[in-house]
Parts: C-alpha cells; sequence; structure tokens
C-alpha cells in the first residue's frame, strides 16, 4: 500500500477497516483509495495540503486551515481513519473528540476561552462582534458550570457538548 499508484490488496482494505474500526465496507474503502489517488497528484504516497486544498468543500470550509493541520501529510490509512469520523456509524465521542481537536489550536489536549472566540471568529466572519462572541461563549460555559477563565480538557468539552438535545451528524460522499 506504499505507493499511491499501486493497487489495493484484499489484506490492505482488511487492515484500513480494521483501523478505522469498520466504520467504512470494502466498498466504500476502494472507493476512497480511488479518491485518495485522484488527489495525491505526484503519487507520493500521502495528500498534501495544496492538495487537500483543491477539494472545493474542503477549501471554502471556515475551518479549512485548523482541518489542514490534522490533515496535511496523511498516507491513506491515516486519510481513511480521519473520514471516520465524519461517517454516519462514528460514535458522539469520536466526533466530539475531532471537533476539540479543532478547538485545541496549539495540540496541548487543553481548549481555552481565547481558542473557543478564535474558532467562533473562524465560524461567524463578520456577522457577530468579537463583544457578541464573547457574550455567547460565556453564557455557554457559564450554563455547563465553567468560568470563562477556565482551561477545557477533553472530558471538560465531552461535558459541554454532550447533551441529549444535541445532534451531530455530518457525512462525507464516498462516491
Amino acid at each position: 500500500m506504499g505507493n499511491a499508484s499501486s493497487m489495493l490488496t484484499q489484506y490492505d482494505i482488511e487492515e484500513v477497516q480494521e483501523h478505522c474500526g469498520y466504520l467504512f465496507s470494502q466498498q466504500e474503502i476502494v472507493s476512497l483509495y480511488e479518491r485518495f489517488c485522484q488527489l495525491d497528484r505526484s503519487a507520493k504516497g500521502f495528500v498534501s495540503e495544496d492538495e487537500f486544498l483543491s477539494i472545493p468543500e474542503f477549501s471554502t470550509n471556515p475551518l479549512s486551515q485548523r482541518l489542514l493541520r490534522m490533515v496535511d501529510g496523511l498516507n491513506f490509512k491515516e486519510f481513511v481513519s480521519f473520514l471516520s469520523t465524519f461517517s454516519a456509524k462514528a460514535s458522539l465521542q469520536q466526533k466530539i473528540e475531532l471537533i476539540f481537536k479543532v478547538y485545541d489550536i496549539d495540540g496541548k489536549g487543553k481548549v481555552t476561552f481565547k481558542d473557543l472566540v478564535e474558532v467562533l471568529r473562524d465560524l461567524t466572519g463578520s456577522s457577530m462582534s468579537e463583544q457578541q462572541r464573547e457574550q455567547v461563549l460565556t453564557k455557554v460555559l457559564e450554563e455547563a458550570g465553567y468560568a470563562k477563565d477556565c482551561t477545557l480538557s477533553l472530558e471538560d468539552f465531552v461535558t459541554i457538548i454532550d447533551h441529549p438535545g444535541l445532534k451531530m451528524e455530518v457525512e462525507v460522499p464516498i462516491d
């Protein structure tokens, strides 16, 4: 499975399936491999930042720069593992962990109020003022029992996000 131009073997498919927790069928893995090979234009076995930005849905995403930090240089197995988070079969915990990584700007396993404001700024652009962003986030944190000056761990983040009314369904088209 080293060179992106080589063919996937049954063993490779099963290995990738196991690596991503069987969230994709074998046919879906093959389809994802074809897409990966299209993205890996230089056939080096991984997808670069520029190649990811060639995906219109990715390049227009307000969080694309944050996501690039997680996907730049992924080989095929890592590529499928990353995409598995967007599968309808992925658990809420897996989805929350990905969102946490988006908010964890410095990658140190903690999210600060400043991190939250920066991501909300990316998402809202000029539709909200800085003051409105801070008010919204302060209220969300207070309702969850946290102060504005706290530092959130993944567990704290789960506590805030993981409630029965939240529905997180994002899917990546495979074909």
